[in-house]
């Protein structure tokens, strides 16, 4: 008898302690995810709305978080040109002085490579890499098999630098990761990648700790 009330006390004990557990996991988890998606994008997640908005027109707001993607490596979401869309305005680097129009020419410069790379049918990490090297760059990459990679994006840049040496020389820094492939990043979609999936991420843990909550 006094051994049953031993092992139903043992049996007690175990589970409290898993209830404190699960309970502590509970707490910490939401706020956790709260520091997540609050610190990492915060300055590109409160364009979401403008870029969402600007995308409808020509109903292509599906794109939107590959357009927070390409504003968080341009800008973090800082400056009056988040978007760093004033070249492709025809304009002068930090050309642009207002958010909203760095927004409107972001996304026009983005459906102008899009819709120019679906038509010549390369993938999509190639239109992606267009954003930062110019839509000539889908070209090239159609006349080398459609499809985008870093090596292409490398031999593609370096073309551009043999036509204007003095323009692109990383600043005479040759300890710059880009050295000698001065023209754009060749880097660049990897890095977009990277932040589409951190932001799918933070989507993720703002559902499940609604969901928990």
């Amino acid at each position: 008898m006094k051994r049953i009330r031993k092992m139903i006390l043992i049996l007690v004990t175990v589970i409290f302690t898993l209830v404190m557990i699960s309970r502590v996991i509970h707490d910490s988890v939401p706020k956790q995810m709260d520091i997540t998606s609050e610190g990492t994008f915060k300055n590109v997640r409160k364009y979401e709305p403008q870029l969402r908005e600007e995308l409808a027109k020509d109903d292509l707001e599906e794109y939107t978080p590959v357009l927070m993607a390409l504003m968080q490596q341009e800008s973090n979401g800082l400056g009056d040109d988040p978007m760093q869309a004033s070249e492709s305005a025809g304009l002068k680097r930090n050309g642009i002085h207002d958010v909203s129009r760095s927004i409107h020419q972001g996304v026009k410069h983005f459906e102008r490579v899009l819709t120019y790379g679906q038509q010549q049918g390369v993938d999509f990490p190639a239109i992606i890499q267009a954003y930062n090297m110019g839509i000539s760059y889908i070209n090239y990459v159609k006349a080398h098999g459609g499809k985008h990679s870093e090596d292409l994006a490398k031999s593609f840049s370096l073309i551009q630098v043999h036509k204007a040496p003095k323009k692109y020389d990383c600043g005479g820094d040759k300890k710059n990761f880009r050295y000698p492939y001065c023209y754009g990043d060749f880097t660049y979609n990897a890095k977009v990648e990277k932040n589409i999936d951190a932001l799918q991420a933070i989507v993720k843990a703002s559902n499940n700790s609604g969901k928990a909550s």
